[in-house]
């Protein structure tokens, strides 16, 4: 990390231990969120770090960016952060205005509005947080191919839903609404790097959750007791806490090389790798956690459940790991020629596993 990277996850690391305890997050459950707390990051100009300097930004890069998402992620704070600001970044990233309001995004091309004369018409659902937000940044198709639109929401019908960690996730309908902006037509190898850029920050958000769930656990083994003496003592309990660690460990890794390769513009490999080692990590990380905690892990009262329950819905957001697996052998074969095996024997740093074009 560089020293201002360094400052930045260290001032957002301590808004966030300061501001965000178990009972703000439960407030989710309860449908309401943390304005003090979105008030707070946009003061400090987090909510701007990887906007330019010409469009009123930081200047900062989506490194900086992707790791104060991972520490909202780490702190599950009710905040629409990683919605407003990667919507920002589509917007930047096509050419757009960004805005300054609340804001959200759906991606996923299934669900694509139809764009006619301006005009949006469709339906969304699993959006998240709309009905806090003011703006929705989603793809739309229309005569001339897929594009990215910003739209207010205050044209929308919106029903309210949630995911399995109580999230606002909300479906939005909106009957021949006008675009406030409208992108050019999109390649599909734009379509796929929007893709990809969602899988990342998604990625951010679980290292943060698997991060926090490590601390937990570990945490719990020290303080709970059996037989006279901390359960972290048995070496059962001692060889799960370092199957977590490895784990752990795997998943910052794997962020860190989809945030540098993101730098570098070669993250379409780096992503995809991720993502579906990211599969095995959770399935992991939350049997290891809930099986040292035991009962307690589940119950309201303790916080364990919050992150497990965000990895589950996290994960099950964006791009699907049968997705990234098919995204994967396809390029593995189609670059491979005659002998795929000689093409993985072969591989080298010159010449990159998967290449993405654009």
């Amino acid at each position: 990390m560089s020293e201002m990277r360094d400052m930045i996850v260290d001032v957002v690391e301590r808004m966030l231990k300061e501001k965000v305890d178990k009972d703000l997050v439960d407030t989710v459950e309860q449908g309401n969120w943390a304005p003090e707390l979105w008030e707070l990051f946009k003061e400090n100009g987090m909510t701007a770090v990887a906007i330019t300097e010409e469009n009123g930004g930081a200047g900062g890069d989506i490194e900086d960016l992707l790791n104060i998402v991972r520490l909202t992620g780490k702190y599950a704070a009710p905040i629409p952060f990683t919605e407003t600001t990667f919507a920002n970044y589509l917007l930047q990233f096509t050419q757009l205005q960004i805005i300054e309001d609340l804001a959200t995004y759906m991606l996923c091309p299934n669900q694509a509005f139809t764009l006619e004369n301006g005009k949006l018409t469709g339906e969304a659902i699993q959006v998240p947080w709309a009905r806090h937000t003011k703006h929705l940044v989603t793809l739309a198709h229309s005569t001339e191919g897929t594009h990215l639109v910003e739209i207010d929401l205050s044209q929308a019908e919106i029903k309210l839903g949630t995911n399995l960690a109580s999230e606002p996730r909300d479906t939005v309908i909106f009957h021949h609404a006008t675009a406030s902006q409208v992108s050019a037509v999109l390649s599909p190898d734009k379509v796929h790097t929007i893709t990809t850029l969602n899988s990342a920050f998604q990625l951010a958000l679980m290292t943060g959750a698997i991060d926090k769930i490590n601390d937990l656990t570990i945490q719990y083994t020290k303080e709970r007791e059996q037989f006279g003496r901390p359960i972290h003592r048995f070496q059962l309990v001692q060889q799960h806490i370092v199957n977590l660690a490895g784990e752990t460990a795997i998943a910052l890794a794997a962020f860190n090389n989809v945030t540098e390769a993101l730098q570098m513009n070669s993250q379409h490999s780096e992503v995809a790798y991720a993502c579906i080692r990211f599969e095995e990590i959770i399935q992991a990380v939350t049997t290891i956690a809930h099986q040292v905690h035991a009962a307690i892990g589940t119950t309201h009262e303790h916080s364990l459940h919050q992150f497990t329950r965000r990895l589950w819905s996290w994960r099950d957001e964006g791009a699907s790991t049968s997705y990234w697996t098919h995204f994967v052998a396809t390029q593995l074969l189609e670059n491979s020629g005659d002998s795929l095996w000689g093409y993985l024997t072969s591989f080298s740093a010159s010449s990159p596993l998967l290449k993405v074009e654009g």
